[in-house]
């Protein structure tokens, strides 16, 4: 059975196990802790008939202590294996390791909150979190995520992309250029939805005076009081100038660093593996925690 005691021996494999480092491990635990005791009182308050035992009577659970619980859920992250797979790592049924599995996605939800690490979503948010960043410099990008093909025909209709022949979820990302760090993320929605439409719809503002790089995806996209870089299109029929070239290879190697922010996402296969859970939003809770979870590894990078 996977457990911290066995993993901490060696940071490097702890590393490979969770993608955190030991240092972010235990700063994330003291979060997690609160945010499991939080989740008790909510299950007391929410209980219908009186408890026939004291808390922890009955028979012995599958952790003997809540750092297991952290690292079950963060190798469920990392990996994204099939729960009767997470199930024999942690010694468990597939049925209980999906219990667990639900249950504490939103407990670390909630612990990287108390961090301060989750992306705003509300469209005030975002505004408020942008302009405290240092800079006002931005990067928006759209980023998608492959699922499994719906067996609906209406579904199959709505998630295809046209994307190498995938359906697909989406998300808009807004990321802070200086740091990497995920600030802003959308709801999700159907993959084939257009950068810009999503972006329209959720009424994105950036503050007054802000620098934002974005790509062909968000033409036409020129939000109030802001600069804008984006890559020239190559006109139909036509080939771009040297000059026109070389604008576009200065602006994509500004533009790199949202696409190291969707890589540091996507260390967490979760989100970059054929999505294949079918609890109602949980996809979009899973792509807010791994954004929370990349802010974190960027305050506690991982070591050579």
């Amino acid at each position: 059975m996977i457990s911290l005691i066995a993993l901490k021996k060696n940071p490097a494999v702890f590393q490979s196990f969770t993608g955190l480092t030991l240092l972010a491990f235990y700063k994330l635990l003291t979060s997690f802790e609160q945010a499991y005791e939080n989740d008790l009182l909510d299950r007391e308050q929410g209980r219908t008939t009186p408890r026939q035992r004291e808390r922890g009577g009955g028979r012995t659970g599958a952790f003997k202590r809540l750092e297991d619980k952290l690292v079950f859920i963060l190798f469920y992250f990392k990996f994204y294996p099939v729960q009767e797979v997470q199930g024999f790592f942690f010694g468990m049924g597939q049925s209980q390791a999906w219990e667990w599995i639900h249950r504490l996605t939103p407990i670390l939800n909630r612990a990287l909150g108390y961090e301060k690490q989750l992306p705003a979503r509300k469209t005030r948010d975002i505004q408020q979190i942008l302009e405290s960043c240092l800079g006002l410099e931005f990067i928006i990008d759209g980023t998608e995520r492959p699922i499994r093909r719906p067996k609906d025909k209406e579904r199959r209709k709505k998630y295809y992309s046209g994307k190498k022949k995938r359906h697909t979820l989406k998300n808009n990302v807004v990321t802070d250029k200086r740091t990497r760090k995920v600030k802003g993320l959308s709801q999700t929605c159907e993959g084939k939805k257009h950068d810009k439409k999503l972006a329209d719809e959720q009424g994105l503002c950036f503050p007054k005076g802000s620098t934002v790089w974005k790509d062909t995806g968000f033409q036409g996209y020129e939000p109030d009081d802001v600069t804008t870089y984006q890559p020239k299109k190559k006109p139909k029929g036509k080939e771009l100038t040297p000059e026109e070239k070389e604008q576009n290879r200065l602006i994509s190697s500004e533009r790199i660093g949202v696409e190291h922010s969707i890589g540091g996402i996507k260390v967490f296969a979760i989100v970059r593996e054929i999505y294949r859970n079918m609890t109602t939003g949980f996809e979009d809770l899973i792509m807010e925690t791994a954004c929370g979870l990349h802010n974190l590894r960027l305050d506690y990078p991982l070591s050579a």
